[in-house]
């Protein structure tokens, strides 16, 4: 059971209770402002998505992510120039481009939106047959919306007195996990009444997630006829220099990697680890998927599946760069068989997982 009890009586101050989950201060004069009833908040994070493929929407959304030092840490005096001068002039055209031709044109929202509003009801769903109406889930976008300071301030305001916030990132990264965590402290950092505060560590070789993923993997493979020859594991890329700097990144890939091959039985060279949306002329980490599979292609490879670990949820970088960049580099190079095995999204065993990496973040909050 929760302890569900009001926040002001949880704190020892007595409560009538005047509407369903608010209270009124018993000793407090008649102008206090409602106590609402003690919460738990589950904050998901994603990355983001712009509002919509048009210049100014694009131009917005490529201005707060490329100007996160978490992404780009050059000098700003260097690279803001550059940003604002040259690259958002004509970038906001090229990617806008992009989104149109993966756009949820029905909902007018981007992929990575529907997906991961359906990732978040499934789980508010699980999270809730498990804990009852103590616990609420919510998502937020670390650029654009919603943006995490809105959630914050929602979740304050519905009384959570704790929250658990997640980034929906398998593996940790400076650009990923860590500016999402940033962006979140950030945002208590304006709360006049703090919540205590916990957030979710990796999970890239959570036994759930491999035990997903390795089921997503087998599923596709099934229901080809003519099975791949290679699966090549695709991973977001970042500068090699992260990675000497201490970036656990890129070990975190690999060992998922060998924990998917180990947990489908297969042999070492059937799946390759690879690193995609290379971006700025310094080295970033390799091989790069967009060359490694024309590679493939040249020494003979004709059947090819492509996986995107790294990603909970289908987004830009999988739908338009790895089906249709990464997807024209193999077959210009003679590839005939292409398969993009889609994210875990919101799949029965990856929600499953989630909520099992949830479950154990809460312990101590909750008594079940």
């Amino acid at each position: 059971m929760l302890d569900a009890k009001p926040v002001s009586q949880a704190k020892g101050c007595p409560v009538h209770m005047d509407h369903p989950g608010e209270g009124r201060l018993e000793h407090a004069q008649a102008d206090h402002p409602p106590v609402p009833q003690a919460k738990i908040g589950v904050l998901l994070a994603n990355l983001g998505t712009p509002d919509n493929y048009d210049y100014w929407s694009m131009r917005r959304y490529l201005n707060e992510f490329l100007s996160d030092q978490r992404v780009i840490d050059y000098p700003s005096w260097k690279w803001q120039p550059l940003l604002q001068l040259i690259i958002l002039s004509k970038r906001p055209f090229t990617s806008g481009a992009n989104y149109k031709s993966i756009w949820n044109h029905d909902k007018g929202e981007s992929p990575l939106m529907t997906i991961t509003k359906d990732q978040t009801a499934k789980l508010a769903e699980a999270i809730g047959n498990k804990f009852g109406d103590g616990v609420m889930v919510d998502f937020c976008m670390r650029y654009g919306n919603p943006s995490t300071k809105s959630k914050v301030d929602a979740m304050v305001k519905a009384g959570c007195e704790k929250i658990l916030f997640f980034p929906l990132y398998p593996h940790y990264a400076g650009a990923t996990s860590a500016t999402a965590c940033d962006q979140f402290f950030r945002a208590l950092m304006e709360q006049k009444w703090q919540p205590a505060v916990r957030t979710v560590a990796p999970y890239f070789d959570h036994p759930a997630y491999i035990d997903a993923l390795a089921q997503s993997v087998q599923r596709a493979y099934d229901a080809m006829e003519e099975k791949p020859e290679v699966l090549v594991a695709s991973y977001h890329g970042m500068p090699k220099r992260y990675l000497l700097e201490g970036d656990p990144y890129h070990c975190q890939c690999a060992k998922t990697t060998r924990l998917l091959r180990e947990k489908l039985g297969w042999p070492e060279e059937v799946i390759q680890t690879t690193f995609q949306s290379v971006f700025g002329s310094e080295e970033w980490l390799r091989p790069y998927t967009v060359d490694h599979v024309a590679d493939l292609a040249k020494q003979g490879v004709k059947r090819l599946a492509v996986v995107a670990p790294a990603f909970s949820a289908d987004c830009i970088e999988t739908l338009e760069e790895i089906n249709e960049e990464i997807r024209e580099s193999f077959e210009d190079a003679g590839g005939e068989q292409f398969n993009y095995i889609p994210c875990l999204n919101d799949d029965d065993a990856h929600i499953a997982a989630l909520s099992s990496v949830i479950e154990a973040n809460l312990r101590g909050w909750t008594d079940s």
